[in-house]
């Protein structure tokens, strides 16, 4: 469902198209009730009529009433119109880190270790109500003006005690290839080290403008997490002490028991950079047995909807040349 400029949804009325996700399209809109701008986001056409998305929606508005914290976005509404589920949330005025990231490249370490010590401020005060968010990435954080950040989408969020919610065309694995943790991509639901291990990605991108592994497709990049060396920051990257540098490897080890256990612990250490101990740069990286990318659920499902797809083609082309004569 694609809305246009001037529509009303509900009694909300749109006033932009904001992004589109993998799942759902964010408008800014109207609130005709309250009288204020909101973000209003309603589920991809090919999702609509799927109770996980539904369901989804529910889970995202119940963990971000439970949350209050000035990293965390707030949660205003959700409901049903038309048949269709949508989710409203309070209107940020701030700048995608992605797009800072974009525009700036690389930040001074001072400055990326400031801002990602208060996304972890605002991460670890999520695991301390039970919230796992799992999908951390730039493009999931606003930055505003005065330089507070604001985590945004947790629509795929792990509550304690909440089952596994899958949606229609949707592989179960969460999270997104450049910042998903090792366990994830293997299928697992993880913890709060899944959410440690995307800090140390984000952390990485913030000093070097880009993120640890690089690839041609989503495939290539999951093989890296899985199976990669992480690169060493103090090495490739002038002004990165070899105590920042350990933080994001520790941060970023395949093994979740090697990372650092809460995320408080890695707050402690970005407060205490000149105490950091460094021994994990040297030691060795591949202790763990390496998984082959194709044994993980998501490189198998994308590799059967690819078959679908080519088979779907190769029967439409056959069809074609039936007509034809």
């Amino acid at each position: 469902m694609m809305l246009q400029i001037g529509d009303q949804f509900d009694h909300y009325q749109i006033r932009a198209h904001m992004a589109q996700g993998g799942m759902s399209d964010v408008y800014r809109a109207y609130d005709l009730l309250s009288g204020q701008d909101v973000v209003l986001k309603i589920p991809d056409k090919m999702l609509i009529g799927d109770p996980g998305q539904y369901e989804r929606f529910q889970r995202e508005m119940a963990v971000m009433n439970t949350l209050h914290h000035p990293t965390i976005q707030r949660g205003l509404e959700s409901g049903t119109y038309d048949r269709t589920p949508y989710l409203v949330t309070e209107l940020i005025d701030g700048v995608s880190m992605r797009d800072l990231i974009q525009d700036r490249g690389a930040f001074p370490p001072d400055e990326a270790v400031a801002l990602l010590r208060k996304i972890a401020d605002g991460i670890a005060y999520c695991h301390a109500h039970d919230v796992v968010h799992r999908d951390l990435k730039p493009e999931n954080i606003l930055v505003r003006a005065d330089g507070q950040p604001v985590v945004l989408d947790f629509g795929l969020a792990l509550v304690k005690g909440g089952r596994r919610v899958t949606y229609a065309n949707l592989s179960g694995t969460a999270g997104t290839p450049d910042y998903m943790a090792p366990e994830q991509i293997e299928g697992q639901r993880g913890d709060v080290r899944t959410d440690i291990y995307a800090l140390g990605t984000i952390l990485y991108e913030l000093l070097t403008g880009q993120p640890p592994f690089q690839g041609d497709s989503a495939m290539a990049v999951m093989a890296q997490h899985l199976n990669g060396e992480i690169p060493r920051l103090d090495k490739i990257k002038p002004g990165v002490s070899p105590q920042l540098a350990a933080v994001v490897m520790r941060s970023m080890q395949r093994d979740p028991a090697a990372r650092y256990a809460d995320v408080n612990m890695m707050i402690y250490d970005l407060d205490h950079l000149e105490a950091v101990d460094t021994s994990i740069l040297s030691a060795p990286q591949n202790a763990a047995k390496k998984t082959p990318v194709w044994a993980s659920p998501i490189v198998r499902t994308i590799a059967a909807m690819l078959l679908i797809i080519v088979v779907v083609v190769v029967l439409a082309l056959l069809l074609s040349g039936l007509r034809t004569h």
